[in-house]
């Protein structure tokens, strides 16, 4: 049990650096299908960042293992498979604390693209800044681990020879954000079916502008709705699953690009419904962030669009 009531695992080594492997693969390949367009957004460049550094620790991990009885000095520090469960449960706790970060940044930064805030920016500028949001990011999470929380690690009092498993936190931040996910979209539901009819009432004269504008409204939501979940509906039943079954999620598996990139559809849509107007979604004229599983297309009838 960790010191915040949080409970643990015990995974074999072998079965950490097969998982590291086939996450990193999955970043990979997802970062690759993105290549056009993933350094114009944060959550793009963050997701970069991400690959480069699970890319890294499970070469490290890997060099470490293979040569546990010791033979492995990184600037004079003898590294043995300790080493690997202690970094594991570090990178663990860094990516845990960095979920709510992530989501704050990446949604302010589509509210800027949507609004078209900055707009004096050149993207090469904006790029910088967005990487260096990043890095501040990662430093401040380590910074937070290291310094401000109790985290403390959990190892066996065995030798280093001996040592076979390692104890791995679960994280339960992804499990609140997908709660939150799960409020907000039943929300969007609830506004879109139910909301005319509770709250109908005679239109008079001065209420049909603001009548049809609510409709448009509703129509985008509705249509943002459609979209996100025609593209994530498995993603969403897996997630419900989780949140139903009693089972954990390595910390150090909690951060991926997979989660990135859900995270990413799922802000874009609630931005475009909270911010961009209804003429320029008409017109498609809005400024939507890249997405490379969503089409963000909206549609309205000439009857709609002439009375907002």
């Amino acid at each position: 049990m960790h010191s915040n009531g949080i409970h643990i695992m015990n995974h074999s080594i072998d079965f950490i650096l097969l998982n590291l492997g086939g996450k990193c693969v999955l970043n990979w390949a997802l970062v690759i299908l993105q290549r056009n367009h993933i350094c114009r957004s944060f959550v793009g460049i963050f997701s970069v960042s991400l690959t480069v550094i699970d890319t890294a620790l499970t070469l490290i991990f890997t060099i470490i293992y293979l040569h546990g009885d010791g033979r492995c000095f990184l600037l004079g520090l003898q590294l043995t498979k300790y080493h690997i469960c202690l970094l594991v449960q570090i990178i663990g706790e860094v990516y845990s604390v960095l979920q709510y970060p992530v989501v704050v940044m990446t949604g302010l930064d589509h509210f800027c693209t949507t609004s078209q805030r900055l707009q004096t920016a050149t993207s090469r500028l904006k790029g910088i800044f967005k990487s260096f949001v990043s890095i501040i990011l990662w430093y401040l999470a380590f910074l937070y681990i290291f310094l401000l929380s109790d985290f403390l690690p959990v190892l066996e009092d065995v030798s280093h020879h001996q040592i076979y498993q390692c104890w791995i936190f679960h994280v339960f931040q992804i499990l609140q954000v997908a709660m939150l996910m799960f409020l907000t979209l039943g929300s969007a539901a609830f506004f879109t079916r139910c909301s005319p009819r509770l709250f109908k009432n005679p239109r008079q004269v001065n209420q049909i502008t603001d009548q049809s504008r609510s409709d448009s409204r509703r129509s985008v939501v509705s249509q943002a709705l459609g979209i996100f979940l025609n593209t994530w509906a498995i993603f969403l039943f897996f997630l419900a699953a989780l949140l139903v079954l009693p089972v954990g999620i390595p910390s150090y598996l909690g951060l991926n690009v997979a989660w990135l990139c859900f995270l990413n559809s799922f802000l874009i849509g609630v931005v475009l419904c909270v911010v961009c107007p209804d003429s320029k979604l008409a017109q498609g004229l809005a400024a939507v962030p890249p997405d490379s599983f969503c089409e963000w297309k909206f549609k309205f009838s000439l009857a709609k669009e002439d009375s907002a």
